[in-house]
């Protein structure tokens, strides 16, 4: 190897350290949260190669102006914003499929940790149905547990969970029932299906909002895999609830989101003007739409106004982000 070559190397693992330094200080809130970070991810130990083949994080410009002293967003802010949401859709499916929720060994962090009310195992209908609870649950743990390993010591506790209240003022919203009526989401399949479709689109939603702005590629490609995850999730739900006849409820609890996260007519149901399937919501170019963290909020605060807690969350989201925004 001639000596030009050795220095271009030399040159280049320079450069992809200081690079690899400067994403793990911006993934963590301090130097003790960083080096757990490298140690929940399995990066201990490796080079630049490994670092770039493992990175965990996401971009936190995505979503606002909060964040560290420079003003810029951390990746752990942004972590800990999507382990809330995972905290909620973890313990809606595993309670519908199981009949419990997450352990207390998945539960404790930062923040004031809250209980979960309602929630009990669905006596579903079809073993299909049943196959796709138990697989979403799982799938919801496990995101859980992967948020809670990256950021270490700086993850947030899981807050106060209404599954309970919370449905019957979405259903409410939606025209599914009448003030004053309940809506048990566990009651059976179909209820537990359109509860299903409150979260999925906004998960979906929520993660394609980051894509944009996260510059790193190897962050990127995790977040990516959790949305590819989510949409996953989100077109399965989408698509029973067709198959089923229940269009017309899960078109109302489209619109219900709707009213809730802007002016803009950003939410779709699953069924188009004509009737026709809609199972991926998309733009005229075939490209899912956005939300930012504020709208996320406004969702599941069930408001369409500035508020720090509501809805799913009575007391609030744990974190850097925590409040819906002024959609009126």
């Amino acid at each position: 190897m001639d000596a030009h070559r050795i220095e271009e190397i030399a040159v280049f693992e320079g450069f992809s350290k200081a690079f690899v330094r400067e994403a793990i200080n911006r993934s963590s809130e301090n130097a003790v949260d960083r080096r757990r970070f490298l140690r929940a991810a399995g990066l201990t130990g490796l080079g630049v190669a490994g670092v770039a083949g493992g990175g965990l994080a996401l971009s936190g410009s995505a979503f606002a102006s909060d964040g560290g002293d420079d003003g810029a967003v951390t990746d752990a802010a942004v972590l800990n914003f999507a382990l809330n949401l995972e905290y909620l859709e973890a313990e809606f499916y595993l309670r519908g499929a199981f009949g419990e929720g997450l352990k207390d060994s998945q539960i404790d962090g930062v923040g004031k940790l809250g209980g979960v009310t309602g929630g009990r195992q669905v006596e579903f209908e079809s073993k299909l149905a049943r196959q796709y609870a138990e697989e979403i649950a799982n799938d919801e743990r496990a995101h859980v547990d992967f948020l809670r390993a990256a950021l270490g010591d700086a993850k947030v506790a899981r807050p106060e969970i209404d599954i309970e209240a919370a449905f019957s003022a979405a259903a409410t919203a939606a025209g599914l029932i009448q003030p004053g009526e309940t809506f048990d989401v566990y009651a059976n399949e179909d209820n537990f299906l359109l509860g299903a479709f409150v979260f999925e689109d906004v998960g979906v939603t929520a993660y394609k909002g980051a894509a944009a702005l996260i510059s790193n590629k190897t962050f990127l490609e995790a977040a990516a895999g959790i949305l590819a995850v989510e949409a996953y999730h989100a077109g399965l739900v989408r698509t029973v609830l067709l198959a089923k006849g229940l269009e017309d409820a899960a078109n109302a609890i489209s619109d219900a989101r709707d009213s809730l996260d802007g002016p803009d007519d950003l939410d779709q149901g699953i069924t188009d003007d004509d009737g026709n399937s809609n199972i991926v919501p998309t733009d005229a170019n075939g490209i899912a739409f956005s939300r930012d963290v504020f709208q996320v909020h406004n969702i599941v605060y069930l408001t369409p106004e500035e508020a720090g807690s509501g809805g799913f969350f009575p007391n609030g989201t744990n974190g850097t982000f925590t409040t819906s925004g002024d959609q009126t």
